[in-house]
């Protein structure tokens, strides 16, 4: 017979071993988003992407881009894209017009994060759901208002 200390150590033990698996398997679980470009959010999000395509300046971004690039070095224009595409520089992101064209405007992904787990899944906490004037001020900052003279709109994604 099993000695109820010996037993309970190795309860105590296979609990933590569990909690603290599924606290590392969260972790990576959420960390393996991936960007899959905002045609995908159109499935279940049919208004919102209808709106954020006809009003949203963000939906056309990539226009600037190849407008201005002429006028750029090749590092002035990856900086552009930090703004002016989804996921630049991140894991899964826009890496350029040919290889990654559905990440080229900044699309939903942009303030909402890596949408893949979200749209394969549909749990809403695995894509952030609401945004305040932090998360945009990573583009929509007072140095960019200067540079390029524009008004940012904190409401401007259309939906």
């Amino acid at each position: 017979m099993i000695r109820s200390g010996f037993a309970v150590r190795i309860g105590v033990f296979l609990t933590v071993f569990v909690v603290f698996g599924c606290v590392l398997a969260d972790y990576s679980f959420s960390d393996s988003a991936i960007y899959v470009g905002s045609s995908k959010c159109k499935e279940c999000h049919e208004t919102e992407y209808s709106n954020y395509s006809k009003y949203s300046k963000k939906a056309h971004s990539s226009k600037s881009v190849k407008i201005m690039a002429s006028d750029l070095d090749p590092d002035e224009v990856k900086e552009c894209f930090a703004c002016h595409a989804t996921g630049y520089g991140k894991p899964g992101g826009f890496v350029s017009f040919e290889q990654t064209p559905d990440l080229a405007d900044a699309g939903c992904e942009v303030c909402h994060g890596p949408g893949s787990l979200h749209a394969e899944d549909g749990d809403p906490e695995f894509i952030k759901r609401k945004m305040n004037i932090k998360d945009c001020e990573t583009c929509h900052n007072a140095e960019r208002v200067d540079n390029f003279n524009f008004k940012p709109l904190i409401f401007g994604g259309a939906h």
